[in-house]
């Protein structure tokens, strides 16, 4: 396959810059095979079954960006991607100049960074003091929002990019198809005698960039970390046991079940994955996908297609374009059903 095949033309103005009014006033496409139905999020009680598990990532995203200057003067931007330990992160950092192992980075204060060498694309950071790295992020940081939106985090994007069953910090991007979801709507889906379920998987930077080697075999995947409750996995069981479809709030998710799946059998844990999803991969854990609509040439527009079918996804999308839905994090949902 080449990463061509995967592109699709998007008119900027589709791109969502700011949440609905309210969570839950959005559209949903509801894709099953090669039939299409336009909707609205609140169909979703109606596609959704009694005895069904709908499984969550409850990730919480973090104030992953700072703003200092280098020991020099000159000014640095810092995205943590990954919080190691209390006092160290693996980050991206904007310069001038790349700062080399052993410079300080000052962003407040009180709050430096000690640079301590490269792993890869990314700078391996300790803070000193004794406040604790999220403590710390959560004071002095501001909410990474996604490259394609153009306006700075506001006070509303601080609730808004962020799901109402957000819990576990350590994300630097939110599980999106979750932010459509109120109180209320997990309440009614309750009601109908529909499981909930979590896992844990904390979003990166790399979920944003899109694929640049020109045949898809070639793409080497970001790595994750994700965690599988023990009570998930018996949720799954006892859902699928009982005839029950498993479906997956988000990509994150999907990747999630699906990597701990690896060996044949769900297992509970913690693990990274670079799980790659394309065309021709066997499902073995989830039965429907709600998601949002994502990047041309994106790997989790692969995933979608492998999910619903290649020429299905292709024409869903082209399909949403022409009906104006609006597309990626703040945009509109779809609602697949997995193609055998």
């Amino acid at each position: 396959m080449r990463t061509e095949d995967f592109d699709f033309d998007l008119p900027e103005a589709l791109i969502a810059q700011h949440p609905p009014e309210t969570r839950g006033a959005s559209r949903l496409l509801h894709v099953r095979g090669a039939q299409l139905e336009d909707g609205v999020f609140a169909d979703l009680l109606r596609f959704i079954r009694p005895g069904d598990l709908l499984v969550l990532n409850d990730t919480r995203v973090i104030k992953a960006r700072l703003f200092g200057q280098k020991e020099s003067g000159g000014r640095v931007e810092v995205m943590v991607e990954r919080v190691l330990s209390n006092h160290e992160v693996l980050a991206q950092v904007r310069a001038s100049k790349s700062p080399k192992a052993g410079c300080y980075l000052q962003f407040a204060e009180d709050v430096s960074a000690e640079v301590l060498g490269r792993e890869g694309e990314f700078f391996h950071l300790r803070f000193g003091g004794d406040e604790a790295v999220l403590a710390l992020l959560e004071r002095h940081g501001k909410l990474p929002l996604p490259p394609y939106i153009t306006h700075a985090a506001a006070e509303d994007d601080e609730q808004r990019y962020q799901t109402v069953f957000a819990r576990e910090a350590g994300a630097v991007a939110a599980p999106t198809a979750g932010l459509h979801f109120d109180e209320t709507m997990l309440q009614a889906l309750r009601a109908k005698g529909v499981n909930l379920a979590y896992v844990t998987l904390h979003v990166g930077a790399g979920t944003f960039q899109p694929v640049r080697a020109e045949r898809v075999a070639d793409h080497v995947m970001h790595s994750e970390r994700y965690e599988i409750p023990s009570e998930t996995v018996a949720a799954v069981a006892a859902t699928k046991a009982s005839g029950g479809r498993v479906i997956a709030v988000g990509t994150t998710s999907l990747r999630a079940l699906e990597s701990a799946a690896a060996s044949g059998e769900l297992q509970a844990g913690s693990a990274e994955t670079r799980i790659f999803i394309t065309p021709g991969y066997r499902f073995r854990v989830v039965d429907v996908l709600l998601t949002n609509f994502h990047l041309p040439k994106s790997t989790l527009l692969m995933l979608v297609c492998a999910f619903g079918g290649m020429q299905n996804l292709l024409t869903a999308y082209r399909h949403a374009v022409a009906h104006q839905y609006r597309f990626f994090s703040y945009g509109d949902a779809m609602l697949i059903e997995r193609t055998e």
